[in-house]
């Protein structure tokens, strides 16, 4: 949060196991229409690839059974809906955009 903590980070609970989370770094994340919309320098990637007792509990407090999930977390700790499972770039912009209202 030190460069703008008015700006909303993107949280993505990803794993190397995980074929969406691929998928969604592959098509989604790559795509012009998202790199324009979506601050990627506020993207934070949490990796549960080891799936450990503090991987599984930080899951649970965003109520996640494993990646991927996607919040947005704004600078007071609040977040909306999550985004869960792969989604292509126009569902994925247009979701960013209301929960980062």
């Amino acid at each position: 949060f030190a460069a703008d903590p008015s700006q909303p980070v993107l949280l993505d609970f990803y794993a190397d196991w995980c074929v969406s989370c691929k998928e969604m770094e592959a098509k989604t994340f790559s795509a012009a229409q998202v790199q324009a919309a979506v601050p990627m320098a506020r993207l934070f990637q949490i990796d549960v690839t080891a799936n450990t007792p503090e991987h599984q509990a930080l899951l649970k407090k965003y109520g996640l059974f494993g990646p991927p999930g996607l919040f947005v977390l704004k600078a007071d700790g609040s977040h909306g809906a999550g985004l869960l499972g792969y989604a292509p770039a126009d569902e994925f912009v247009a979701w960013y955009r209301a929960q980062a209202k």
